[in-house]
């Protein structure tokens, strides 16, 4: 009982219900109202057609009376009488009325005492023609009721003539009226039912798929799509269904990429440092053990293991900087810096370790001019540090590191080659993967990290770089930045 009570407060129960209760009361109405209206007047056509020939007949009684002129009253008479439900008294308080003999049709007596037909003669004796309309009780039916004074020698009033026609034949008209309407009504509710069902149908079907889906929804199937197209307030709530799973699918998908860039963190990290620290204990145990005894040897091992520990370190701010990078909601601190500037920072910062390699770097192009962009200072040094360190770690003693700058209404565009060893055309791809290192000895102890980081770097500054490489002949590395003017100085909130 209360699953079917439950299923009656369904919206579709509620829509069908009141189309069909509305339906059902207008009809009633409409019906109710239509009977009252063509009894009411149906009621006063008779009526004003009863007393126009009551009057015709009473003023045709009257000049018999006195004249003694039948034949038009009988003619009168007789039209009177071909009316089924009509019917004639004539009443007078007098006994010397002058009429000879019965007059077909009329009824010189009162054959009731109720109490309307006496009130409609007491007040025609007034001298006014009187109606009404009630219940006689000796015609078992509604009836109208006409009474007429009949007037004789001068104007005296010398009777009444009451008329009287029954309303059978309107009751049976409204009656079957009702019938019809009943009919009707039925027919109206099957129809307005079938319009009803459809209507509620198109309302809640499209709100049982949403109820579907978000249920689906919050069991974590965020792929599915309502395919409701509607231009009406179901139809946007649809889209607004479809907006949010299409959000949703979006948020777990990068929440599943932050859970997996997570785990490959720790990964890398328990991966890149093992070895490290393995060495560091070996050389540690070697020392408390006693086997290094020279002063000489003990101070190669402590070397070697500060040189370890320089290189964890590195390792793990690489790392960290990595997945900061990898953050899709990381943002960078922008203003407006001069990318020349940048450069010769950078530059300054390698002149050490390019003069104790003999290694010349060599600026070009439009080196001298500002070249504003909009980003991070520290960050975009960092970038070009990490291609320096490269090119410098795989070029020959003696080769030059050249740095050519181009400065144009669409943008910045820097390129720093070297004369190093190259890469293979197989490696190319891979070399901005994540701890992606060649076989090379120059690279033995490089983290595979610095490329990836540089790239990562070039994208969040809007940037793109390329990559051309020779084997033998040496690399070139090209970053693309847009150009900005003086006054476009904004800053992106991290």
């Amino acid at each position: 009982m209360r699953k079917f009570f439950g299923r009656l407060n369904n919206i579709f129960f509620k829509v069908f219900g009141a189309i069909s209760g509305l339906t059902i009361f207008f009809a009633l109405l409409l019906g109710i109202v239509f009977i009252r209206l063509y009894t009411r007047a149906s009621q006063r056509s008779r009526q004003e057609q009863l007393c126009h020939v009551s009057e015709q007949l009473a003023t045709r009684l009257g000049d018999t009376f006195q004249f003694g002129e039948y034949e038009e009253v009988l003619e009168f008479l007789q039209i009177f009488n071909s009316f089924e439900s009509a019917e004639l008294w004539l009443v007078n308080d007098s006994s010397n009325i002058g009429v000879e003999g019965e007059l077909p049709g009329i009824n010189m007596e009162i054959p009731t005492n109720q109490e309307e037909f006496l009130s409609v003669i007491e007040a025609t004796y007034r001298g006014e023609q009187v109606s009404d309309v009630f219940y006689s009780e000796i015609h078992m039916a509604t009836a109208i009721v006409v009474g007429t004074p009949v007037r004789g020698e001068n104007n005296r009033i010398v009777g009444v003539l009451v008329s009287i026609e029954t309303l059978g034949d309107l009751d049976d008209a409204i009656s079957g009226i009702g019938r019809m309407i009943f009919v009707s009504s039925v027919l109206a509710l099957l129809v307005s039912g079938l319009i009803a069902f459809m209507f509620a149908r198109r309302i809640t079907e499209p709100v049982r798929q949403m109820r579907l889906m978000t249920r689906d929804m919050m069991e974590g199937n965020y792929k599915l799509k309502t395919d409701i197209k509607r231009r009406d307030e179901i139809g946007e709530m649809a889209r607004s269904i479809d907006m949010l799973s299409d959000k949703l699918l979006e948020n777990e998908e990068e929440r599943k990429n932050m859970e997996q860039m997570r785990l490959e963190f720790f990964a890398n990290v328990s991966h890149e440092l093992r070895t490290p620290i393995t060495v560091v204990r070996a050389y540690a145990e070697s020392l408390v053990d006693g086997v290094v005894t020279t002063k000489e040897e003990q101070e190669d091992y402590y070397a070697r293991i500060l040189r370890e520990c320089s290189n964890m370190e590195r390792l793990v701010g690489d790392l960290l900087t990595l997945s900061k990078m990898q953050n899709p909601n990381f943002r960078i601190d922008k203003e407006l810096v001069s990318l020349t500037q940048v450069l010769e920072d950078a530059v300054g910062g390698v002149a050490a370790i390019a003069a104790e390699k003999g290694i010349m770097i060599s600026p070009s192009g439009q080196f001298d001019e500002p070249c504003m962009v909009m980003g991070d200072y520290g960050r975009l040094r960092q970038m070009f540090m990490v291609v320096f360190d490269n090119a410098l770690k795989f070029s020959p003693q003696g080769a030059t590191i050249h740095v050519n700058v181009k400065c144009s209404g669409g943008g910045v565009e820097v390129t720093i080659r070297d004369e190093g060893v190259g890469i293979a055309p197989e490696e190319l791809p891979n070399i901005f993967e994540k701890f992606y290192k060649s076989r090379l000895l120059e690279n033995e102890k490089g983290s595979g990290l610095g490329l990836a980081i540089a790239k990562y770097i070039c994208e969040k500054h809007n940037g793109t770089i390329r990559v051309e490489s020779e084997v033998g002949k040496g690399t070139a590395f090209t970053f693309v930045f847009g150009k900005v003017d003086n006054t476009d100085v904004k800053t992106e909130a991290k």
